[in-house]
């Protein structure tokens, strides 16, 4: 039975440490994860709090005990052969129960397909907020409150959301937005494997088989350049010249929204805020204007190269780099020194 959705007279006081939910797939830890406990280092050290890492699977102390090394205080982590693969019931029943029984002031997931149906879940089981897509996580300088901020309105502003009522206080975080955590062989920490009471009845969903599809050509969340094109670009015979640019750099190829809606690539290529989010060494922007629901995506990139025939553009007041002219007579004579 779920507990009630409401918590009532809830002590404030009794909430303490900042959580990070790292998920794995087939045993193994993804970045999402490591990113939760870069940016979970940075505001736990800021309150003054314990950070704890939170993994369940099967098999996974030794991924555990490696968590330690990336930032974390602690690591608690179950294991089963129920919890080996995602199930919303199973991983809801664990995580709910140490919720309520060891009272984290936070925790934080990741803003994957996972992530994205167990956060609403767990908000929904012990009775409190939950602030989806975050791409900013800080600290309220005068209460400690965790300061929540996301695209909002379809990406015309950026909302910062706080939950000063209820706890814990939960975000979903984007993928590629926060730096991961620095591995420190040095670090050491308390890793505590927990008695894990999850029977078949618990699990209404069974996942039968995993059938894997074809991998993508395109892995925009672990490329370090990447070359993306908007509407400037004309048309979609234009991404050839990109893709030539593109493979001349050694990098990928991305695109805005604008191009995906015209049909000229795949949305497996978008960047923004509906796309992915990425930081790449390098990002190259080729007749992109600059909308905030791009900018979403991509502002965090180390190097930002922008290439407009309008000196306007928005993309120009972000770029570290920026070359005004036409697109069409500027990446060819790019691509033949690149060449060279």
């Amino acid at each position: 039975m779920e507990r009630a959705k409401v918590n009532q007279n809830i002590n404030l006081e009794e909430y303490k440490d900042i959580w990070v939910i790292v998920e794995q797939r087939e045993g193994q830890v993804l970045d999402i994860g490591l990113e939760l406990i870069g940016e979970g280092r940075k505001l736990a050290d800021k309150v003054g709090c314990k950070l704890v890492a939170v993994l369940l699977g099967n098999g996974m102390e030794d991924k555990a005990s490696e968590l330690i090394k990336y930032g974390a205080d602690k690591v608690i982590y179950g294991e089963s052969e129920l919890l080996e693969v995602y199930t919303t019931d199973g991983y809801t029943k664990i995580i709910s129960e140490l919720i309520f029984d060891r009272k984290p002031e936070s925790v934080l997931i990741g803003a994957t397909t996972i992530g994205r149906d167990l956060g609403p879940r767990l908000a929904g089981r012990v009775g409190t907020g939950l602030t989806a897509d975050c791409t900013v996580l800080a600290i309220d300088e005068t209460d400690g409150k965790i300061l929540q901020t996301r695209p909002a309105f379809g990406g015309n502003l950026m909302a910062t959301i706080i939950c000063p009522k209820n706890r814990p206080q939960m975000s979903t975080v984007r993928p590629g937005v926060m730096e991961k955590g620095i591995f420190d062989e040095s670090r050491s920490g308390e890793v505590e494997k927990i008695d894990v009471s999850l029977e078949e009845n618990d699990i209404k969903s069974k996942v039968i088989e995993v059938v894997k599809s074809a991998k993508s050509h395109v892995s925009l969340t672990d490329a370090e350049i990447i070359v993306s094109a908007g509407r400037g670009l004309g048309n979609k015979d234009g991404f050839e010249m990109i893709e030539k640019l593109a493979e001349a750099f050694g990098g990928e190829v991305g695109a805005s929204r604008a191009a995906v809606d015209n049909g000229w690539i795949d949305h497996d290529h978008q960047v923004g805020q509906t796309g992915t989010t990425v930081r790449p060494r390098i990002y190259v922007a080729c007749g992109i204007s600059g909308a905030i629901q791009h900018l979403a995506g991509m502002k965090e990139s180390d190097m930002i190269i922008a290439i407009n025939n309008n000196p306007e553009a928005p993309i120009f007041n972000h770029a570290h780099y920026g070359i005004v002219g036409d697109l069409y007579d500027v990446i060819p004579e790019i691509i033949n020194e690149l060449n060279k």
